[in-house]
């Protein structure tokens, strides 16, 4: 083999080297979670931070790595043929082959060598690996491509630029390379992603609460007005020591003492009992805190908000006509998407209790 056959296969085995490298990084950054380089740069991954400039300009280095691949396929189909043709030559020589016939046989071979090399090395398996190492793929060829893209500005400006002078004259805006999923979507996602193993059946559930945390009113999870424990605003307390003996619940709807189906506010049984183990305040009145009201049509997410706003945990319920209807408190929503809680801040199923 002459030294020009050695170095135009060492040239093919680097430009085939190459495609693979650009369309690794293309495939990689495509992929690669944004919120993921993140949380890399908040540990101090200096990769991260060249990794998240490179996908978070899509446009530009994409372009980046068309322009690469398509350097490196011109490259190779300028090598392959002559190449191969170099290789042949002697054997085409000794069984006599006409120059038509070795030229037309040595074109044939070198494309059909060339473009498995290419395909199969240089395309197919780094974007199986890129799509299945994306973060791994991005973090090892950002670098590289980051530098390139430097090196290739103006060629890469002009390319763009005049791609999207085209679009523009054929009435097409261009657009970018941002995605985003419908709910559908992305619960389709979650399926998938707990059929592979992912997510676990607790994880898969969470996240379809949330889905269809939105949609639910609060009529729906709300705890009845006949199921609910009361303190009454002027109880003794010898009766209210009997009610929290009964019931070991951290709090409780206060009503009036004329009018057993008006709240006036909810107690903490900790913070009272705190009180009256130092010696201080054991009157029931000195203890209750405001409970804001929402209509039973109300969304749980709007509550939800509004009660975290406002640092409640416990709030009425009422109908159309302002009556209460039922209580609710943050467990009863939380558990819409973790699940059952079982905290003791008001008792469901339970009797009335009107003091």
């Amino acid at each position: 083999m002459d030294g020009i056959i050695a170095l135009n296969l060492f040239l093919v085995a680097v430009f085939i080297a190459l495609t693979a490298f650009f369309v690794g990084a293309e495939f990689a950054i495509l992929k690669v979670r944004m919120s993921r380089m993140d949380q890399l740069i908040a540990e101090g991954n200096k990769k991260a931070t060249v990794a998240k400039k490179v996908a978070g300009d899509l446009d530009y280095y994409l372009s980046a790595c068309q322009l690469g691949i398509t350097i490196t396929a011109l490259v190779l189909g300028a090598l392959g043929e002559p190449t191969v043709e170099r290789m042949l030559h002697p054997l085409f020589e000794r069984f006599d082959v006409p120059a038509a016939v070795a030229t037309a046989l040595s074109y044939i071979i070198a494309l059909s060598i060339i473009t498995f090399l290419h395909v199969v090395i240089g395309e197919l398996a780094p974007k199986t690996l890129a799509i299945q190492f994306a973060e791994k793929m991005t973090l090892l060829l950002a670098g590289p491509l980051y530098w390139f893209g430097k090196v290739m500005n103006p060629f890469i400006h002009a390319l763009n630029g005049a791609a999207r002078l085209l679009l523009r004259m054929v009435g097409v805006k261009p657009a970018g390379h941002e995605s985003v999923h419908s709910e559908e979507e992305l619960k389709w996602i979650v399926d998938q992603s707990y059929e592979s193993g992912e997510i676990n059946q607790t994880e898969r559930a969470y996240l379809n609460n949330i889905f269809a945390f939105d949609e639910r009113l609060l009529r729906e999870i709300m705890i009845p007005r006949d199921q609910i424990v009361t303190v009454r605003k002027g109880m003794p307390l010898n009766e209210l020591i009997q009610l929290l003996d009964n019931y070991d619940f951290t709090r409780y709807p206060v009503v009036d003492e004329h009018s057993m189906a008006h709240f006036v506010g909810f107690i903490n049984t900790k913070e009272m009992l705190t009180s009256i183990a130092a010696g201080k305040e054991s009157d029931v009145k000195h203890f209750i805190h405001d409970m804001p009201r929402f209509a039973d049509t109300a969304s749980i997410r709007d509550v939800l908000l509004k009660m975290q706003q406002t640092r409640v945990h416990m709030a009425a319920v009422t109908d159309a006509s302002g009556q209460i209807v039922g209580l609710v408190t943050m467990e009863d929503i939380l558990e819409e998407i973790v699940g059952d809680i079982r905290d003791e801040s008001v008792g469901r199923s339970l009797p009335a209790l009107q003091g």
